[in-house]
């Protein structure tokens, strides 16, 4: 053989060799290097978290089944943990990055996620889970797009757009977590940031001049998904394009019946993607308007995000009014009815081939039921709280996950109640006892004045019902047992309810929260766990070798060696493998000579 014909065929070997290796599925990488910057996007000059000095973070991009490894840095001076909301961590509750199942990341250290999208498509985002601090940034997009054998139920976007808005605070999060630890409200956010940018100048008495704003660039005749998420603190936010109309696509990882709204409420922590074609005559550029809801709007005003589209023909700036947001102040079912028509699109595929709707949940028995109630922040033991039920989570020091691993006791009860408390509140490290493969039923009921929205971690649960008043055992005639959507987050109006159902087929501890950031960090929030009789790795993965440990584990903590990460460990793994077949294949060489 020539040294020729050798390198031919040991480079087509080991392509082959590396492709079956690693094919099957395959890897994303994305290293998140966390810190302060300061920015002004309300023209006020502050502090906020960036990661790799960018406000917002930058998008991560897979495809279903991926395994995607974020080595994240923190270079804050405070522990940190970074959630992906949405993602369901199939079999990997250990990465969920929220209190209930991590340490936190100290400060100066890293530490590595790797986790799969299993069975996943859809539109998410991920933030920082401590401190307040998503108040202050450090949050960004996290797209899962489908294998390109499964079709997407529409003709390929020409484009594709993400597009973050929430309510923001000139005060950094420090200052804002103080005043809740104070017994203080947050009071008006003083504006809507949209891609991490203040206002348009479209009024000159309620916008400062000289503040930078996003610009979205098209071209004529075509059609783009828009990804928007709400990613502020409490506000609910109408989003709408001047002249334009948006179909809903989907939601939260579920492709939803196509239908054209003019406007959307999408309230805090919800994400959706539409389909905007460009079939205006780009006589000018068009507004692009995240505006507060369910608010007094003349005091509100000021909270109103403004982004321009501009069409690659246009012929001059966006003037003139903004597009009206629906006229429906003395009409509280509107937004309701608006919520109750997102409907699951039942004949699409999702991540797999098999319709989205073969999954029949309105004819799966319902084994435990859950009646959540809030209520306006109480004073507990002197401290301003929010509740669930009456009652007022506790973080424990040591993650209830890490101590069912450890067996260690009185970290947490599993006694959360179904029914609310009919009792004074209380502050307990309180969980709910789920039945692994059972099917739960949440009624969430708000009893707040403000609007409130839910998330669970691990799962995609389906809203099949939504009122006002009480909810009770008749409510249930109203559900809709065919094509609910399934997402991960849903709004609960005030004064009214909303009926979740959730196969509880995903073990591990998963938090149930209000994303209503103020609530959530006053407690108001609780866990799910999730146990398999049989301890098998099919339905759960090993702890991570790079597990940190804290509270009644933190001796078992090493000092970290700052330079390894899981990451390079298996980049260095791949290199190792290479090297290791090279040395083998150049033996073969000289023997063969």
């Amino acid at each position: 053989m020539t040294l020729s014909r050798f390198w031919g065929w040991f480079l087509i070997h080991i392509a082959l060799f590396l492709s079956l290796c690693y094919a099957e599925d395959p890897f994303v990488f994305y290293d998140f290097e966390v810190t302060y910057i300061t920015a002004s996007p309300l023209g006020v000059p502050q502090q906020v978290i960036a990661i790799n000095n960018k406000f917002p973070g930058p998008t991560i991009n897979s495809t279903t089944n991926n395994n995607v490894v974020v080595n994240v840095r923190n270079k804050l001076d405070e522990s940190l943990l970074m959630h992906w909301s949405g993602i369901q961590q199939r079999r990997s509750s250990w990465q969920d990055g929220v209190l209930g199942t991590n340490c936190p990341i100290p400060p100066k250290w890293n530490w590595t996620y790797q986790f799969q999208v299993k069975d996943q498509i859809g539109s998410f985002f991920y933030f920082p889970s401590l401190h307040f601090q998503r108040a202050a940034g450090g949050f960004g997009s996290f797209i899962i797009n489908n294998r390109p054998i499964i079709p997407i139920p529409f003709d390929t976007p020409d484009g594709d757009i993400v597009i973050l808005i929430g309510d923001w605070y000139t005060r950094n999060h420090t200052a804002l977590r103080k005043a809740l630890d104070a017994g203080k409200g947050l009071g008006m956010p003083d504006g809507v940031l949209i891609n991490g940018k203040g206002p348009y100048r479209y009024n000159d008495t309620l916008v400062a001049d000289g503040i930078e704003y996003e610009t979205i660039n098209v071209h004529p005749g075509k059609t783009y998904r828009l990804r928007v998420h709400n990613v502020g603190i409490s506000t609910s936010l109408n989003f709408r394009i001047q002249s334009h109309n948006l179909l809903l696509a989907e939601s939260e990882g579920s492709y939803t019946v196509q239908q054209n709204y003019t406007s959307l409420d999408i309230h805090v922590g919800q994400s959706y993607s539409f389909l905007l074609t460009t079939d205006q005559n780009a006589s000018s550029d068009y507004y692009i308007v995240a505006s507060a809801r369910f608010v007094n709007e003349s005091q509100w005003k000021r909270v109103t995000g403004v982004a321009i589209l501009r069409y690659s023909n246009s012929k001059g700036k966006a003037s003139g009014p903004l597009p009206d947001p629906p006229q429906d102040e003395f009409d509280k079912t509107f937004s309701m009815n608006q919520a109750r028509s997102i409907r699951w699109n039942v004949s699409a595929s999702g991540a797999r081939p098999n319709p989205q709707g073969s999954f029949r949940y309105g004819s799966i028995n319902v084994t435990e039921v859950y009646v959540l109630r809030n209520k306006p922040p109480e004073t507990i033991d002197g401290k301003r709280r929010a509740t669930l039920s009456g009652i007022s989570f506790v973080n424990p020091a040591t993650p209830i996950r890490l101590a069912d691993q450890y067996k260690i006791k009185g970290v947490y009860k599993l006694d959360f109640p179904n029914k609310p408390l009919t009792g004074p509140p209380k502050m307990e490290t309180s969980v709910i006892n789920g039945t692994y493969r059972g099917f739960m039923e949440v009624i969430l009921q708000n009893n707040d004045t403000k609007m409130h929205t839910y998330h669970m971690s691990g799962y995609a649960f389906f809203v099949v019902g939504m009122d006002y008043g009480e909810w009770s055992e008749n409510s249930r005639g109203t559900y809709n047992k065919w094509d609910g959507i399934a997402r991960s987050t849903t709004q609960v109006y005030p004064g009214a309810w909303t009926a979740i159902l959730i196969s509880l087929d995903n073990v591990g501890v998963w938090n149930l929260r209000t994303e209503n950031l103020d609530s959530w960090y006053l407690g108001q929030e609780t866990y799910v766990r999730v146990v398999n009789p049989e301890a098998t790795n099919k339905t759960e993965l090993p702890m991570p070798d790079n597990a940190l440990f804290c509270g009644a584990l933190s001796k078992l903590q090493k000092p970290q060696d700052v330079s390894s990460s899981l990451a390079t460990s298996i980049i260095e793994g791949r290199s190792k493998l290479f090297f290791t077949v090279l040395m083998i294949a150049s033996t073969l060489f000289l023997i063969s000579r």
